[in-house]
């Protein structure tokens, strides 16, 4: 059967449907609505890889009861800066979610969001010494000052009775709680926002087509070329501005885009499986999200924790997650995505975090070969009444942890979220895992004012944008009277625990 060619001119591509290109173009039609959008999505659904519900941990991150954003040092000193950025930019979504439902961009925020405490659990002299001196610095702040501890076991039964149930006497034990805590379904949050532009005509959504190239256009900007998954009909699209947040095949894509500012750019493919609870009675007593400390040498999307979720109205619980190691850069993807990705300019940075990462790599090796009851062991040190009859393994999503050159060491392996854009602004790619999609309201901003500057210099973008994020131009870690501002209309929107 022959094949068709089709050459169409938009302002903007966004490939992947997930919720980074659901929340860019939300933003875009905000602020800059003349502007015409085209979305490609591989797949048969919007946001059914990294977004979807039961391939994420769903945890809104706010660095509440996430140990790995507030590292101790060498001297023992812990740094809470990355909490407070991370809790900050954790705002600017709920700031923006709260100007969708307002105006009628996103429904009754049921639908998507629900509040559930975030918990931090430890036991160990040395662990609780940690936690302790944690507490002590994040509830001196404003940020974070509603954050509790206890070290008494009769309080632990009331925060987390599955935890504590059948526990044994043994090593002191601590916790910390803030109830202003939530979980997202942000499979469900990509599609009511893309549902939303789509009604408002200013965005074209093209699913089950595959970008295959990315060549500069002599004229400026980009001509993306898409293949029809169905039909095999090819689609050349020239645009202004590419954005690719398509999960793991961000990278790949990145790569074919030649920019130099691509050179050394690698990733590293980490699988997920959760337990997940079959029991309605167990699900019924636990109502938070209890994180732990992540095991030496794993990445942090491994921090393993017992977990509420809520989806299509339902409450579940589930714990994880627990790490593999596949070449695959997608859920849905080939094996041949991290062979294809190799460039001669990514092989020694991906040599050099091999060379220094033994730690990891032993730890993945361990996951891989793990038997149902060591899963089940590493259970019930957070639920020791855990039975392995009431829990099923699920496959969760992939990850692709950054790899890129370092001076000193050659290469490094990145564990947040990260943007790589193009000198003049014409593309940029999002890539990394965690906090991801919590913080891509304040990420996608950033994005616009680099890639649209002087759009983003005019006066009626900058009063949108106040309207929409009222925290904008203010340090919400340095200004407690608008943090407290912010806070009461996102509680109020939102519905969130005050």
């Amino acid at each position: 059967m022959a094949t068709t060619r089709t050459t169409e001119r938009v302002d903007v591509v966004l490939v992947g449907g997930g919720i980074m290109s659901a929340t860019l173009g939300a933003l875009l039609n905000e602020l800059m609505p003349d502007l015409s959008i085209r979305v490609f999505e591989r797949l048969e659904g919007i946001a059914v890889e990294s977004s979807e519900v039961m391939n994420n941990a769903g945890t809104g991150h706010a660095a509440n009861c996430e140990l790995n954003y507030t590292p101790q040092k060498a001297d023992g000193t812990i740094d809470i800066a990355k909490a407070l950025a991370i809790n900050e930019s954790f705002e600017v979504s709920l700031q923006l979610w709260s100007h969708l439902v307002e105006t009628g961009g996103l429904p009754e925020p049921r639908s998507f969001l629900n509040p559930v405490p975030h918990l931090s659990f430890v036991w160990g002299d040395a662990n609780v010494g940690f936690l302790r001196a944690r507490h002590a610095l994040l509830s001196a702040h404003p940020m974070f000052a509603d954050m509790r501890i206890t070290e008494d076991a009769g309080r632990m039964v009331d925060w987390m009775p599955l935890v504590m149930q059948d526990r044994k006497p043994g090593p002191p034990l601590a916790c910390t709680r803030v109830d202003r805590g939530t979980d997202i379904d942000f499979g469900v949050l990509a599609r009511l926002l893309f549902a939303g532009l789509q009604a408002r005509g200013n965005l074209t959504l093209k699913m089950r087509h595959h970008v295959k190239a990315l060549h500069r256009d002599p004229e400026g900007g980009w001509r993306v070329i898409a293949k029809d998954r169905e039909t095999g009909d090819i689609q050349e699209v020239r645009a202004g501005f590419v954005f690719l947040g398509a999960g793991g095949g961000a990278l790949p894509l990145l790569l074919k885009s030649r920019i130099p500012e691509s050179r050394g750019y690698a990733g590293f493919p980490v699988s997920g499986q959760w337990l997940v609870c079959q029991n309605p009675e167990i699900i019924a007593r636990h109502q938070a999200k209890v994180y732990g400390k992540a095991s030496v040498g794993a990445p942090p999307m491994s921090v393993p924790h017992l977990d509420t979720r809520i989806w299509n109205g339902k409450r579940s619980l589930l714990f994880g997650p627990y790490a593999g190691f596949t070449t695959k850069y997608l859920k849905q993807g080939s094996y041949w995505d991290l062979p294809k990705s190799l460039r001669i300019s990514n092989i020694g940075p991906m040599l050099a975090v091999a060379r220094d990462n033994w730690n990891l790599t032993r730890y993945l090796i361990g996951q891989v070969v793990q038997s149902p009851e060591e899963r089940l062991g590493a259970l019930q040190e957070y639920m020791p009444s855990a039975r392995k009859d009431d829990w099923r393994l699920e496959v969760a999503g992939q990850r692709v942890q950054v790899i890129k050159r370092d001076p000193e060491r050659g290469g490094k392996l990145g564990f947040g979220t990260e943007v790589v854009t193009a000198a003049d602004g014409s593309l940029a790619a999002l890539l990394g895992a965690s906090p991801g999609a919590s913080t891509a309201a304040d990420t996608m901003i950033d994005l616009i004012r680099k890639c649209f500057p002087e759009r983003a210099e005019t006066e009626a973008f900058k009063s949108t944008l106040r309207k929409m994020i009222p925290s904008h131009g203010h340090v919400l870690a340095r200004e407690p009277a608008v943090l407290g501002a912010v806070r009461a209309r996102t509680n109020h929107v939102l519905g969130l625990v005050e």
